[in-house]
């Protein structure tokens, strides 16, 4: 920046360096409550889990298994969390977006003939991360709930119904947004973070021999000579790492900046200390576990502490529904779920949407896995098989990346995607080693949102296949008009199909019943293109064919919403002359039936035909004004 001599222009610069410092602070206040819920509410239950299964149930640790269990913790925050996430897949921006889908498109870019590939992986990588969206408002509320028995063991018969309340009012709400909710996400995990290293700092010192778990070589000791239990261990090890993915989910929502200075400031230094607080206070208890984290509360700090858990849990759940409200959105606009009904909750904040379906699915979902676990014990054998997964799925498309659009060297890649896919392998497999107990339900539900995508991507190819088979090019039907020209009617016309070269079946039907013509006729086909946004400038296509029919693309990122309405407005600017309140738009609306197949064809063809009757309303979707549509049916055979 020029030093200028102006005292006023000095003046103006020092406020304006203020703003920007205070601009980055709210934003790391706001990754804080949003970003790092899920992974700052796994103290809870991350230590306790990993030494219930380094001793077999056993409820007593002796001093190796403690200082192994959490030197592998520690270092699995280290190596995924810090190094993995924070230094290198947070690069990875696709225009500044982060998530799986963006990934994979953005490596769709240098994929080459890998192309089909790359796209299967991030379509499996959704389905995992909707997989974990089931799971963990289930074991996050849960378990905070738990630590009331604490205070009062009669509260146990009333923990899950306390938990399913808590769960249905959490959902319930949503559609109300969660703008001013969220305004306190931040300070309160602020003060979360700080109980944390706060509790850690006044045990750290009960057995200072507890700072061994530093040393990475403990941890490789420890799975040495406890070989029988390792894979076991790192599984419920993983527990501390879990919600590491909403770092790259995020990104667009904060910035990468903002992201890597709240975990390294706040989070990271946080959760270490706690970890290390809780390992001292067990090493100074004969290694009895049940609950450190609450039971190393002074008595008239554990009933605030757990109530502040309970906050954070609730927390970590909203941010987990909000990114399934995101990425749901996202999958839906690159047509790999059908076009779902999204509501706006904030006038300002395009990110802050409700989407009723999804609501109520992982509402479904949720209070079936609180009520058929039962505990949060049970619930940790479920989770984790999904996370991992989708962490080896970044990895794969991250190679990728860093090769083809980063330019690194290949030796390079090779030895970072190697070590990442190594370690994300090992915790897969040790999360699969739980499958009987409970990790069936996670490779359920995301095989079940994987269906549905390929049964939806699969049906609506037939479909398009189909009906193009029906219809002649738009060019050939201008022709044949032109010899024997309708009767025309004064305004606009605007015929909605996903094929601009062929004639749109309302058009073909509106010819055929009505025998009229409008003076001018738009064919308008709506575009996602693999990028977040669209600028305004590239949002419009314009293609006359003759001087009644003009060919109009609208394009759109996978991040935006369709409006119809916003893009005809500057449709008018560019020389298009039409009054939106006097156009007609015409629908296509088509009535499936299934044709005689084969047992699994036949099977995929209805839920197909199922799905489509799930799908949003085209004309509230499209914002399309009401009284202006024509819809005309058509029947078609699959």
């Amino acid at each position: 920046m020029t030093i200028l001599e102006n005292a006023e222009t000095r003046k103006s610069s020092a406020e304006q360096s203020h703003g920007v410092k205070s601009s980055h602070a709210m934003l790391m206040l706001g990754a804080a409550g949003v970003v790092y819920g899920d992974i700052g509410t796994s103290p809870i239950y991350a230590l306790r889990e990993t030494l219930r299964a380094a001793t077999n149930g056993a409820g007593v640790a002796a001093k190796a298994e403690i200082i192994g269990s959490l030197s592998i913790i520690v270092w699995a925050l280290t190596i995924i969390v810090t190094f993995k996430y924070a230094l290198i897949v947070l690069r990875a921006g696709n225009q500044g977006e982060g998530g799986t889908l963006s990934l994979a498109i953005l490596a769709r870019k240098v994929a080459g003939r890998a192309q089909y590939i790359v796209t299967a992986l991030g379509v499996i990588g959704a389905a995992l991360f909707f997989g974990d969206a089931f799971i963990t408002p289930a074991i996050s509320v849960l378990s905070a709930v738990e630590g009331f028995v604490l205070t009062d063991p009669d509260i146990a018969g009333y923990v899950i119904p306390i938990t399913a309340s808590i769960l249905i009012t959490l959902f319930a709400v949503q559609r109300f947004g969660t703008s001013k909710v969220s305004a306190v996400f931040g300070p309160v995990m602020l003060v979360w973070f700080g109980c944390l290293a706060i509790s850690g700092l006044g045990h750290i010192l009960d057995d200072p021999s507890v700072f061994q778990a530093l040393n990475p070589l403990e941890a490789i000791a420890f799975a040495i000579d406890h070989s029988t239990v390792a894979l076991a261990v790192a599984g419920a090890a993983f527990l501390a790492v879990t919600g590491a993915e909403a770092l790259y989910v995020d990104l667009g929502h904060f910035g990468r900046t903002p992201i890597i200075h709240t975990w390294f400031v706040l989070v990271f230094p946080a959760l270490v200390i706690n970890y290390l607080g809780q390992g001292a206070f067990l090493l100074s208890n004969a290694g009895y576990v049940d609950q450190p984290l609450f039971e190393m509360m002074p008595d008239w700090g554990r009933i605030p502490i757990i109530l502040l858990a309970t906050a954070a849990t609730v927390i970590a759940s909203q941010a987990v529904i909000s990114g399934a409200f995101s990425m749901a959105r996202q999958a839906a606009q690159l047509h790999l779920l059908p076009r779902l009904t999204i509501i706006h909750t904030s006038e300002t904040q395009s990110g802050q949407i409700y989407l009723p379906q999804i609501n109520w699915l992982l509402l479904l979902g949720v209070l079936s896995l609180v009520l058929g676990f039962g505990s949060s014990d049970a619930i940790a054998a479920a989770y984790g098989i999904s996370i991992s997964g989708q962490m080896l799925v970044t990895t794969l498309l991250l190679a990728l990346v860093m090769r083809g659009v980063w330019r690194w060297p290949l030796a390079l890649v090779v030895v970072v995607a190697i070590v990442f896919a190594a370690i994300d392998a090992m915790f897969l497999t040790a999360n699969m080693m739980k499958f009987f107990e409970g990790g069936w339900v996670s490779i359920f539900m995301s095989s079940a949102l994987l269906a549905i995508m390929v049964v939806w991507t699969k049906g609506s190819k037939r479909l398009f296949d189909k009906t193009r088979k029906h219809e002649i090019p738009l060019t050939t039907l201008v022709n044949s008009l032109k010899k024997n020209m309708p009767h025309q009617v004064p305004g606009t016309a605007i015929f909605m199909t996903g094929d601009p070269d062929s004639a749109p079946t309302s058009l073909m039907h509106s010819l055929k019943h009505y025998k009229v013509l409008h003076e001018q006729n738009l064919i308008m086909t709506i575009k996602t293109l693999p990028v977040p946004f669209v600028e305004d400038e590239e949002r419009l296509t314009i293609t006359p064919v003759d001087d009644g029919f003009t060919r109009l693309t609208v394009a759109y990122g996978y991040m935006e919403d369709p409006d119809i309405p916003g893009a005809l407005k500057e449709l008018r600017k560019k020389g298009i002359k039409f009054d939106i309140m006097s156009t007609s738009f015409f629908l296509s609306r088509r009535m499936l039936v299934p044709a005689a197949s084969g047992l699994l064809k036949g099977l995929m063809t209805r839920s197909f035909i199922r799905l489509t009757r799930f799908a949003a309303d085209t004309t509230s979707f499209f914002r399309l004004p009401t009284g202006r549509v024509v819809e005309i049916g058509t029947q078609v055979v699959l």
